[in-house]
């Protein structure tokens, strides 16, 4: 059998026919039918795939308060930078000798974190916020065997985000939950009951979940350290008070951050990520290694510290989302303050348009996110959930539903500093029509959304019955 091809020549353009036996090739691997591949060209197809790109929502199309989350854009000149070629084509295990302009820029993103978080040594391995968390909590247990204090226990607000009470466990703690008091704020007096010589931190947002800050923390964290406990600061919400004040100020001793939420690089579909921590200088030496350093006019990855906890991912950390954070904070520079203050402005306005027509969670001073909740509607049959599906027929984005977990029928708002005037009285207008679509025709939000490429769908049915993936009928 013998089939007929195309001779390779120098210019690979040839019409000479070349025969080639294939009948070697015959065996298990051999094909028996054609693939199923669609005739199209490639024009045709780089329309399919932009035509389904355009029914995705992205922050490029439309507004995304998306609390918690901190769903803001990301400048374009980011992308510029890290796709120099010098950056892109840098292999992680080149020699520091040949990396030298790399290594800077991560020595001086490391000496940048220093300054805002007021922490004494910063690494910036971990390649996510979650593993930013574990990270801390491994270096706070590392902490502890070195003095051969095997304390177990970790205390956690019942405000807090899911990762904190699963990154202390994975780290091989207990986790002793406490309950908020009536301003939504850590409740000291539970703080008091639960802690002992047993107890070897608390980890804690500030601002928290509600947007709320912590009026008690010098007096928590003066606590803590009195029982020679540690505390551990989720970075999360920093971009509320960057420029203000820092986690050091407040008495942490630990902190991670989200370089997608403060600093403005990208964020969603499971990557890519970068969650640096920081701590004080009695824990520097328990840092992940490589930690780079400045020595003698160069600057190298240094792998000798010999209580380190070890290393927490390959090579060193997501490089390319380091280069878009440092390129945020030197293009803001001085100015980077006015991200906390504008964050917080923005919350604040859509905080007191919308206050006489929804229910504020905690109707006190809030930051840079702030908590409603439709509670009150359940005679009409509306809920968060149908008010979140409704918002998708304007064009804007779901806020962040159903958390925090404390509030009942929660909707957490953040328009970050990145959204003009404009569009926060568009998406407050919409807010008072929904309003107003729910007191005219409640029934209505049964159906919604209704103008989306996909409606209504069973969120029950596609809890239970997970597919995946696509399989074509038989």
């Amino acid at each position: 059998m013998t089939k007929t091809v195309f001779e390779k020549t120098v210019n690979n353009i040839s019409t000479k026919p070349l025969f080639v036996n294939v009948e070697e090739y015959n065996g298990e691997f051999k094909r028996t039918k054609e693939l199923n591949l669609p005739q199209m060209s490639e024009l045709e197809v780089m329309r399919h795939y932009k035509e389904l790109s355009d029914k995705n929502f992205c922050i490029e199309k439309g507004f995304y308060p998306l609390g918690s989350c901190t769903m803001k854009y990301n400048p374009r000149v980011n992308e510029e930078i890290s796709r120099l070629e010098g950056f892109l084509n840098l292999h992680p295990g080149q020699d520091d000798n040949d990396s030298q302009g790399s290594l800077e820029i991560m020595y001086k993103l490391q000496e940048a974190l220093k300054i805002i978080t007021g922490m004494d040594a910063v690494s910036l391995q971990p390649m996510a916020g979650a593993q930013g968390e574990l990270t801390g909590m491994m270096v706070i247990k590392k902490y502890f065997e070195k003095k051969k204090d095997f304390r177990k226990k970790v205390i956690i607000p019942d405000s807090a985000h899911g990762t904190n009470p699963a990154s202390a466990v994975m780290a091989g703690f207990e986790v002793i939950e406490i309950k908020s008091n009536e301003k939504g704020l850590v409740d000291i007096e539970e703080i008091k009951k639960v802690t002992d010589k047993d107890t070897a931190a608390i980890m804690m947002t500030n601002p928290n979940t509600l947007g709320l800050f912590e009026e008690n923390i010098l007096e928590i964290s003066k606590l803590m350290h009195s029982n020679g406990s540690l505390l551990y600061y989720d970075g999360a919400n920093l971009n509320a008070i960057m420029g203000y004040t820092n986690p050091k100020l407040m008495g942490f001793d630990v902190v991670h951050l989200n370089l997608h939420k403060t600093f403005s690089t990208p964020h969603g579909g499971g990557g890519p990520g970068a969650g640096p921590i920081g701590v004080v200088e009695e824990l520097k030496d328990f840092l992940p290694v490589p930690y780079i350093e400045y020595k003698d006019g160069k600057y190298l990855r240094n792998y000798d510290k010999k209580d380190s906890i070890g290393k927490v991912s390959s090579f060193f950390g997501n490089f390319n989302v380091m280069l878009k954070a440092y390129t945020y904070i030197l293009m803001l520079g001085r100015n980077l303050r006015e991200v906390s203050s504008d964050a917080v402005l923005n919350a604040n306005y859509i905080k007191a348009k919308l206050k006489d027509y929804y229910k504020i969670a905690y109707d006190t001073k809030s930051l840079h996110e702030f908590v409603l909740t439709t509670e009150n509607l359940h005679s009409t049959g509306v809920n968060t959930l149908k008010i979140a599906k409704r918002l998708m027929d304007y064009d804007i984005h779901p806020p962040t539903v159903y958390f925090p977990l404390i509030v009942h029928e929660a909707m957490m708002i953040e328009p970050t500093e990145t959204e003009s005037k404009e569009v926060l009285d568009n998406f407050i207008d919409v807010m008072i029509k929904i309003m107003n679509e729910i007191n005219l025709e409640p029934s209505n939000f049964d159906n919604y959304p209704s103008k989306t490429p996909v409606k209504k769908v069973d969120e029950v049915l596609a809890a239970r019955h997970l597919n995946l993936r696509y399989k074509k009928d038989e």
